[in-house]
């Protein structure tokens, strides 16, 4: 029996699995909402009490840094010891690892349509690969290829500093620096730079926003009030936000590209990508993606798929456990 976990900012998501299998058998899942928690434990806890049989080994995704055994979480006032939880699992093997990273042990997982390619690039014959997830906050990860497998490679690569690249989008950093007394990545690329995006293009072009939206911004998730209505086109200062917003996207997730030469395809992961996938898919992110001077042709030889399924961290978690288990070989099939 394998636990597998996916821990976020905004949900916990955990599972059992059946480890015999090379392809996962859910036993059971169950998502619950971060911020009614004071710590893991007590989700696990939760979790495991109607589970009376022994669980041989966990490997749970975290988002934030994982360092000797332990995590604080980023967006979380969460801190987990892999040694406690592996004594509240009775000794149980347990690994912690970055939530980007466990998305991309699970990419090596997905088929058909839980992918979604918007670049088909070359043929590289092998190459490390990129992934790049927004949601809560921003990750980022890559897997770098050794001639014979992938080895992931957990990055903070979302919390690094925001590098604007116009006009506007050098009066978004100083809109911002009015804010924050830092802006990285992770400001203008989740679910609250979103927000971010939105309240300067309000405040700087002096419109009204309507009643409507006011209220729905203020009904506990802005972000989503920000698409919906970019979504069904109701307002069009939620539409350029969500167009800047994609557009930053690309830049971002090229600028990961270049630094660890991605030649082995990027997946764009996290809650975000899902719901707007159309978007992502309109031309917009590519522009940015491309726009890299020089490197254009290099770029322009990427591969970008954008991950549909929402347990690609879960299933990730549990293949990582399953591959320690048995010393298999990570390979992401291009």
């Amino acid at each position: 029996m394998i636990l597998a976990g996916d821990i976020g900012g905004t949900k916990t998501v955990l599972a059992l699995f059946d480890g015999r299998m090379s392809r996962p058998r859910l036993i059971r899942r169950q998502r619950f909402r971060s911020t009614e928690f004071d710590g893991l434990e007590e989700v696990l806890r939760r979790f495991m009490r109607d589970h009376r049989g022994p669980v041989e080994s966990a490997c749970l995704g975290l988002a934030g840094p994982v360092v000797n055994g332990c995590c604080r979480t980023t967006n979380l006032p969460w801190v987990v010891d892999g040694r406690r939880v592996a004594a509240l699992l009775d000794g149980a093997s347990v690994e912690l690892i970055n939530d980007i990273e466990a998305l991309t042990y699970g990419v090596a997982m997905l088929k058909g349509r839980a992918l979604r390619t918007i670049a088909r690039g070359a043929d590289p014959g092998g190459g490390s690969v990129a992934v790049i997830a927004a949601g809560t906050g921003l990750g980022e990860g890559a897997a770098c290829w050794d001639g014979a497998r992938h080895i992931p490679i957990p990055l903070e690569g979302g919390h690094t500093d925001f590098a604007p690249r116009n006009d506007i989008e050098i009066e978004l950093l100083r809109y911002l620096l009015g804010k924050y007394p830092r802006v990285g990545w992770e400001r203008v690329l989740s679910g609250p730079g979103l927000v971010n995006i939105y309240c300067f293009l309000r405040d700087s072009s002096r419109r009204r926003e309507p009643r409507w939206l006011t209220l729905e911004l203020a009904d506990g998730d802005p972000a989503a009030a920000v698409t919906r209505a970019a979504l069904k086109r109701k307002d069009p200062l939620c539409r350029d936000a969500l167009k800047l917003f994609v557009s930053l996207y690309g830049a971002e997730a090229g600028n990961l590209a270049l630094k660890v030469n991605a030649t082995g395809g990027v997946y764009i992961g996290g809650g975000i990508a899902p719901r707007i996938v159309d978007s992502i898919c309109d031309g917009t992110f590519m522009e940015a993606f491309l726009a890299k001077g020089r490197m254009r042709s290099l770029m322009e030889k990427i591969r970008v798929r954008v991950v549909l399924d929402t347990d690609c961290a879960l299933l990730g978690a549990f293949n990582c456990a399953r591959l320690r288990r048995t010393g298999g070989r990570l390979v992401l099939n291009y």
